[in-house]
This record gives C-alpha cells, sequence and structure tokens, in this order.
C-alpha cells in the first residue's frame, strides 16, 4: 500500500523598498497600462486592476514586475508597431495575471507578448485566439532564459502553420512548466529553438477538437529535457508525429541529447510516430514513459538508444487510466504500471527523477516518493483516497491576489471540508475546518511574510489547489 507525502516548494519574491508601483485601472490616474509603459524606470511594479483593456504597450526598461490584481487583466485586440499586445524591449520582465487575446497583423503573426529584449518570466496568464500566444527572440543569440509557468495558452494561431501557441526563438534556456497548453491552430503547442529546453509537468493536448500539428516541435535540436507530462494527440492532427527533435538540422550547440521521462503520452491520431529524431542525434533516453495508442515509436535513429521500463500499449482498456476518454490519466488501482518504474538517473548534474505532477488547470503539487516509482507522468495513490483535482469544477476563487491585509475565500457549494494555508517552506500557518454550506472566508495576512503560498481545500476526497502571493 502506498502513501502519500506532500510538500510545497515554491519561488519566493521580494520586492525593492526604492520601487515604484504605479496603480492602474477606472478611476485611477492612469486608466491603460500604455500610458505608464514610458513612465516606468527598472525595477518597478505596474499593477493592473482585474477589467478588459483595448490597449497595447512596450516595455523598454528592465527588471519590471507587470501583473494584474483581483483578478486576470485582460489586454486584448491591438498591437503597438505590427508585433504584440506588449513588446518587451527591456529584459527580466516578469508578467503575472494577464490574459492576451486579439493579437493580429498584417504579417499573420501577431503576439499576445512578443519578446525581443532578453530574458523574461510569465506566470499565471492566459493567452487565446492569438496568431501567436508568445512570440520571441533573443538580441544576442543564445544568451537569454525563458521561464513560463502556471499558465495556458488556447486557440492561437493563425491556421496557416507558421504560428503557434508559443514560439520560442534562439533563447539560451527555456523552461515550461505547470502549464496547458490546447488547441493551436494548425501551429504546434510548444515550437522551441532554444539551446537547452526543459518541457517540465504540463497538459498538452489536442483533444476531441484540436487541429495542432506536433505536441513539441524543437526543430533545432540541443539539450532537451521532457519530464512528467501529459502528452495527448488528437484525432484530427495534420502531423503524423507528436514529438519532434532536430527535424530542420541539429544547428544547436551539443549535447544533442533528449531525456524523456516519465511522460504519459497519448496517440488518439491513427498511425504516425510518438517520437521522430534527427537521424545523427546523440542520445535518445527513455525512461517510465506511457506510450499509449497506435503508432510507431520512434521514427529516426541515434547514436546512442536508451530505453528501459517504458510501458507501450495500443489497447487503452488495459492501461488502467481513471477516464482516459475525458483525459484523465491518473491511475486506477487495476493499472500494470503500478512499481514498474526505474531510476531514471541524471542528464550530467541534472536529476531526472520526477518531482511534481500536473494538475489541471495549470498547477502542480509535489509528487508522492514511496517504495518503486510508478511508470507514467502519475504516481497512485490509493492510501488516503485521495485524488488530483484533474478538473476544477468546484468553485473555489481567492481575492483579492495579490494579497496584503484581507484574503477573501468564496467555497460556494463546496462539501465540508479543511481550507489551509502553506508557506514556501511547507510549512501550515492557518488550518480551519470548514462546514457543509459555508459561502466565504476571511483570513487577515497582514502578518503574513511577502511571498508565495498555497492555498488548499480538502473536501470530498478531492484536493483543490490555488497559488496566492502576499505582498
Amino acid at each position: 500500500m502506498k502513501k502519500i507525502f506532500v510538500f510545497f516548494t515554491f519561488l519566493v519574491i521580494t520586492f525593492s523598498s526604492s520601487a515604484k508601483i504605479y496603480k492602474v485601472g477606472a478611476g485611477k490616474t492612469y486608466t491603460l497600462p500604455s500610458q505608464v509603459a514610458n513612465l516606468v524606470n527598472n525595477g518597478d511594479t505596474v499593477d493592473i486592476d482585474a477589467g478588459t483593456y483595448s490597449d497595447c504597450a512596450t516595455w523598454t526598461q528592465n527588471n519590471l514586475l507587470l501583473r494584474g490584481v483581483g483578478g486576470m487583466a485582460h489586454i486584448k485586440d491591438v498591437v503597438c508597431s505590427g508585433k504584440g499586445i506588449w513588446n518587451f524591449s527591456g529584459t527580466n520582465i516578469t508578467t503575472e495575471y494577464i490574459e492576451f487575446s486579439g493579437a493580429a497583423n498584417p504579417d499573420l503573426n501577431g503576439a499576445g507578448i512578443r519578446g525581443q529584449g532578453g530574458a523574461f518570466t510569465v506566470r499565471y496568464c492566459y493567452f487565446h485566439d492569438n496568431e501567436n500566444g508568445i512570440l520571441c527572440n533573443d538580441p544576442v543569440a543564445g544568451t537569454s532564459d525563458v521561464l513560463v509557468e502556471y499558465s495556458e495558452f488556447a486557440n492561437n494561431g493563425q491556421g496557416d502553420g507558421y504560428s503557434h501557441n508559443m514560439y520560442i526563438g534562439n533563447m539560451k534556456n527555456f523552461t515550461l512548466r505547470y502549464c496547458y497548453t490546447h488547441h493551436a491552430k494548425i501551429g504546434h503547442e510548444i515550437k522551441s529553438r532554444a539551446q537547452n529546453n526543459y518541457i517540465l509537468y504540463n497538459r498538452i493536448s489536442d483533444e476531441t477538437t484540436g487541429t495542432a500539428s506536433r505536441n513539441i516541435d524543437l526543430p533545432n535540436g540541443g539539450l532537451a529535457v521532457i519530464i512528467g507530462n501529459l502528452i495527448e494527440q488528437g484525432p484530427n492532427s495534420g502531423n503524423s508525429n507528436m514529438i519532434g527533435y532536430g527535424l530542420e538540422g541539429l544547428s544547436n550547440p551539443a549535447p544533442q541529447n533528449v531525456y524523456l521521462v516519465n511522460n504519459t503520452i497519448v496517440n488518439d491520431r491513427s498511425g504516425g510516430s510518438f517520437v521522430n529524431i534527427q537521424s545523427g542525434t546523440g542520445l535518445l533516453k527513455m525512461v517510465n514513459n506511457i506510450f499509449a495508442g497506435s503508432g510507431t515509436l520512434i521514427s529516426g535513429t541515434a547514436t546512442t538508444l536508451d530505453t528501459m521500463t517504458n510501458w507501450v500499449s495500443s489497447a487503452f482498456s488495459t492501461l488502467g487510466f481513471a477516464n482516459a476518454s475525458n483525459y484523465d490519466y491518473q491511475l486506477l488501482a487495476t493499472a500494470k504500471v503500478i512499481g514498474k518504474g526505474s531510476n531514471p538517473g541524471t542528464a550530467g548534474s541534472y536529476s531526472l527523477t520526477p518531482v511534481s505532477e500536473y494538475v489541471h488547470t495549470g498547477n502542480r503539487h509535489n509528487r508522492p516518493v514511496n517504495g518503486t516509482i510508478d511508470i507514467g507522468a502519475y504516481e497512485y495513490v490509493q492510501a488516503t483516497g485521495i485524488k488530483n483535482s484533474i478538473v476544477t469544477t468546484s468553485p473555489f476563487t481567492i481575492f483579492p491576489n495579490p494579497v496584503s491585509s484581507k484574503l477573501n475565500i468564496a467555497i460556494d457549494a463546496l462539501h465540508a471540508g479543511k481550507l489551509t494555508i502553506i508557506d514556501a517552506l511547507g510549512r501550515i500557518l492557518f488550518s480551519e475546518e470548514i462546514e457543509q454550506g459555508t459561502k466565504h472566508v476571511e483570513i487577515l495576512m497582514e502578518n503574513y511574510p511577502s511571498g508565495f503560498y498555497s492555498v488548499a481545500y480538502l473536501s470530498n476526497n478531492e484536493i483543490i489547489y490555488r497559488i496566492l502571493i502576499k505582498e
């Protein structure tokens, strides 16, 4: 019998006492983000009230924090300089709680974010119905990093096959984690020319109506670390393979290595191949993956092929998925992959052991550890009977977020349960039993340190998570 041990690790943010915070919203001095774009200095913060803004902006300063407050700030339908809704010319820009939609231009490559100033971070954002969700290039090739986490990409792409949910150019490192990317229009769910790609604990799927090409396309090779993802190709995909590597030439610096570890990869399309690599790839290491559905496992050849304890089956009924027709690939007690994995080892000094599991929509929790690891993106957790909130249809809303003093939690219609707040070190700072029918809870947080917290609600054998920022 397995036991679940849950720990929480989050990044801790700090706020400079010398930086200025600009407030944007109805009734404020600045009613549009573009009005402060030329006023901010390096290190400043722009807080944008939840609401809808038909506006665009170019951000030229460095180390900016641009964030929606009280919910998503929806920026839509206008691009600046024929490029993006937001154009980044500065470096180390962080964007949080912003929704981008409707980016289009005559060149058919309008983007929610057009990054051309170097490194940037995106978290808790939503990109949909743009010609590209994110489109970026490094001003000095191979020197800057891009981090995208806790975000959703949907229905981006012009439909010509040259625009995508995200198109990452010649960056040094690209990390995509805890995200949901789906229904790209003809283009790829993920396309990256970065030298090093870390694709970790995401849901990457086409589903019934999607028309995306590849789930993951890394056309120039380099280092690819792909761990703990749910990767699903729908029946309407126009591409015969799901993961492409080096197919436009292995032009990125060595190593030309692919590490595919503890993913659940499902082909709902007839035929094709799961992994298509450029012949001459240095290493293809595949460990503890589930390959479900029809198709050739590997197309192309690698100098070194290292495959261990993968599970390949075209019969979904034998795999023990909780609800494959609803894309819930958690494991039932009957799953034959339980306890059948092996130690995936390392990629140089980088550990390949999965430490997280994707939680829908665009979230994560720690992967349980007990005994021999299971094959696939999920570990079976019978002992507690608690499951991931793979579909969070239950209303559970926290606001404002970020919060400075009073946190409001709406839990209307949930069953009785326990509400907790957990800090970045995994310490429970608040815990309260919630009675059936409770509609609303208020928590005073003036004395909580600034940083990231997890708000968790355990109810009816389900855990629902929300991420909270305390200013």
